[in-house]
């Protein structure tokens, strides 16, 4: 029987020797061949229309299937319209949508609880205990202030008896202190009674409370078992047919458990339907389609690697025994030799390539630290940062006393940097300006950054030089230095809304991010006088 999710490639481009490295990729050309047969169907969908406007990621897999012919399974990430079933693509790995199923019948247990829950709520009765509660509260507490004022006054009268009397006789004294005591005692007494009468009052809105907490934690106990129980029904597959369940999966990592749509990614839905079926996987792509979300900068049709947060840890395990490619790293990663562009006994001012990470990590080759403490023997002490795509000027501590010294002036952001771009069209902003964006991390989908009104605060001056065809070259100032900071504020469209050219994140990939730190001044941590040193990018 025909595999009705296998859609035949009729094509003379040749395959890949490596299948894609799915977190950081250049799409082969079958990979957009397939992809645009996949939208050409999208655009078909007319009862799609308005779901599709929304926005979601899709994915393709070119694979060859046992008679060796080409062709490519296509997926979308999470549901589509509510279903996972759509004939064109490939099934969900587990379908928790079944009606007839365990998820379904300990779902609607949980939807039980919780409507439990909100009916005892919003009960007359709860509301009446609540509003019986607070009534009693209120008069209990104006009854003890005003014996308490009761009691200050009749203290300040006594004090003014003691004072203008010139003699006051023993009894008079004793009384007076006598009066003190029982209103003291008066006062715990009122206090006493009032909270006894408060407990009785919030009898029958505790015996609620107490069962909505019941209720509350039997949910969580069930939401938590039927949660681990979905998580051990995604049993994944690799290229050698060695299973794991995504417990097992993410028990290594730092996290210890999936989060939530963990394995429904389009990644983990084409490789394991492509393991199932004894198809070859050639090469894979993910596109986004529709209008980019709020706080992410997705562009229609752009394609994206694979999240990090979820599937990393899954794709680990699913493309072993495949031969993979290896990280894409810039060729300027070759060459070893770093420009110089000041240098003195304390400090110095060096020039890093696109291409090479600042400081040394896991997977992406020699860093600019790595590579500076082989040439200078000994250590040295990177004071901050430029992204890995991005080229520019950067200081170099070689001592602790003077790295301390100028990571305070970036702190104070008393340092001043000038970055030049070339963005990837013409945007519609005055000629000068300020961004006012706050960012903050994706921790699903890492190194991505996302516009947050509770992120860290981010800011960037600009000012566009020149426009040069369809690209338009501009001076950028940020006056606060977060991750990926000046390539989302171009992006975004609250931003400028025009990514950086070769922007792979945010924007369209190309030879290199036009991106370039070509001036920064500080003070001198020894010498104490201001330093401006400028090296102009190589575009």
């Amino acid at each position: 029987m025909k595999d009705t999710r296998f859609h035949e490639l009729i094509t003379l481009i040749g395959k890949p020797e490596r299948f894609t490295y799915p977190f950081y990729y250049e799409p082969h050309p079958l990979s957009c061949l397939a992809s645009k047969k996949l939208q050409e169907y999208l655009s078909k969908q007319l009862s799609w229309r308005d779901e599709l406007s929304k926005g979601k990621m899709f994915g393709v897999l070119v694979v060859e299937d046992k008679e060796s012919r080409l062709g490519f399974l296509a997926a979308y990430s999470g549901l589509l319209l509510g279903r996972n079933d759509h004939s064109f693509f490939v099934p969900a790995v587990f379908d928790s949508l079944s009606l007839d199923g365990h998820f379904k019948k300990e779902e609607k247990k949980i939807d039980a609880i919780t409507k439990k829950i909100t009916n005892l709520l919003s009960s007359k009765s709860y509301d009446d205990a609540v509003k019986k509660s607070e009534l009693l509260r209120e008069a209990l507490k104006k009854d003890i202030d005003a014996y308490f004022l009761e009691v200050k006054a009749s203290k300040l009268i006594r004090d003014t008896k003691r004072k203008e009397s010139l003699s006051i006789s023993k009894e008079e004294h004793q009384l007076l202190i006598k009066e003190s005591q029982f209103m003291k005692a008066e006062l715990k007494r009122k206090k006493k009674r009032a909270l006894e009468e408060q407990a009785l009052a919030d009898r029958d809105k505790n015996a609620i409370e107490m069962e909505i907490s019941r209720l509350k934690q039997l949910r969580k106990t069930a939401s938590d078992e039927l949660q681990h129980w979905l998580f051990s029904q995604y049993v994944m597959l690799n290229a050698k047919k060695e299973m794991r369940d995504l417990l097992s999966i993410f028990a290594d990592t730092k996290q210890k458990v999936p989060p939530a749509g963990a394995g429904d990614c389009c990644a983990p839905k084409l490789l394991q339907y492509a393991y199932l079926n004894d198809f070859r996987p050639i090469a894979m792509a993910e596109f986004w389609w529709g209008a980019s979300p709020k706080n992410e900068l997705r562009r229609h049709l752009g394609f994206y690697p694979a999240c990090r947060g979820k599937c990393l840890p899954i794709l680990n395990h699913m493309l072993e025994g495949l031969d993979v490619e290896k990280p894409r790293i810039s060729s300027n990663q070759a060459s070893l030799s770093i420009e110089t562009v000041y240098e003195d006994e304390w400090l110095k001012v060096v020039n890093k390539p696109s291409g090479m990470i600042t400081v040394r990590g896991k997977t992406m080759g020699l860093s600019l630290e790595e590579i500076l403490q082989e040439q200078a023997k000994g250590e040295i002490f990177i004071v901050h940062r430029l992204d890995m795509d991005t080229s520019g000027l950067i200081v170099v501590a070689k001592s602790l006393e003077v790295y301390r010294s100028l990571q305070k002036q970036f702190s104070l952001r008393e340092v001043k940097k000038r970055y030049v771009a070339l963005l990837q069209g013409h945007m519609s902003k005055p000629s000068k300006g300020r961004i006012d964006l706050p960012l903050r991390a994706d921790p699903l989908d890492r190194p991505y950054q996302k516009v947050d009104a509770l992120g860290k605060k981010a800011i960037t001056e600009y000012e566009i030089l020149s426009t040069e065809g369809d690209l338009t070259r501009i001076a950028l100032y940020p006056l606060t230095g977060r991750t990926h900071q000046l390539r989302v504020h171009c992006a975004h469209a609250d931003g400028l809304g025009v990514p950086i050219l070769g922007d792979r994140l945010y924007g369209e990939s190309s030879s290199r991010l036009y991106l370039h730190a070509e001036e920064i001044e500080f003070t001198h941590p020894k010498l104490n006088k201001k330093m401006k040193f400028f090296k102009k990018g190589e575009f």
